[in-house]
């Protein structure tokens, strides 16, 4: 660690973590678990389960991007030492959590329905995120299921760089998430992908800037 003291994620572990031998190899034990399980699994871990708060850990002084900087890095430098195999994290429950500030959604209690927020009208989104990073630039959002029964409204859509910080965001009509998708026969779904040219379809609305003024009020 002293080797990277100079970095939000050194800080982070060296300064915030538990003190204990035996707290400490739960903190990176739980970080590895919420990591392998949805890589392995596809379970979303919320970020609360990441960084357990009955644990010694003092992480009130940070702000919510200084939390997710640091642990961008934790997840970089890990990978980098092959203990992880993907960057990912929770960047779905992010997501949800910047559109409804923006918009004043109310979030659903589970996505069963096939969508994850309404708003006043009863319109139905579906929020999706992707995190980009320098092993991976996919622009692949999760599986989408029952997308010819038309679950949701409009596909809210978030891309986020390394660090967690709003790259573009889009409010994508579910007509035109059909259009642009393929199915997978061997998981019953169906593939969307991200694209920079899905701004320029007619009816898509840009919504970058909101999601930037959300992530900045928390």
């Amino acid at each position: 660690m002293s080797k990277r003291s100079d970095t939000p994620a050194a800080a982070i572990l060296s300064e915030r973590l538990s003190r204990g031998k035996k707290a400490r190899s739960g903190d990176i034990g739980e970080i590895l678990a919420s990591e392998l399980t949805e890589e392995m699994l596809g379970f979303n871990v919320p970020m609360s389960r990441i960084f357990s708060s009955r644990r010694s850990m003092n992480l009130e002084t940070y702000t919510v991007a200084e939390l997710l900087a640091g642990y961008g890095e934790i997840m970089g430098e890990l990978r980098r030492r092959e203990i992880v195999r993907s960057s990912n994290g929770p960047v779905s429950d992010y997501a949800e959590l910047l559109f409804c500030k923006a918009f004043g959604w109310k979030r659903e209690n589970n996505s069963a329905a096939g969508y994850d927020a309404k708003d006043r009208k009863a319109v139905r989104y579906q929020i999706k995120a992707r995190r980009l990073t320098r092993h991976n630039s996919s622009r692949q959002l999760s599986a989408i299921r029952n997308l010819e029964k038309k679950p949701f409204d409009y596909l809210a859509g978030l891309l986020v760089d390394e660090n967690f910080q709003v790259i573009r965001a889009a409010l994508v009509p579910v007509k035109i998430v059909r259009a642009r998708s393929v199915h997978v026969s061997h998981t019953n779904s169906w593939k969307f992908l991200l694209r920079d040219d899905v701004w320029a379809e007619k009816g898509v609305r840009d919504v970058t800037e909101k999601l930037r003024t959300a992530a900045r009020s928390i």
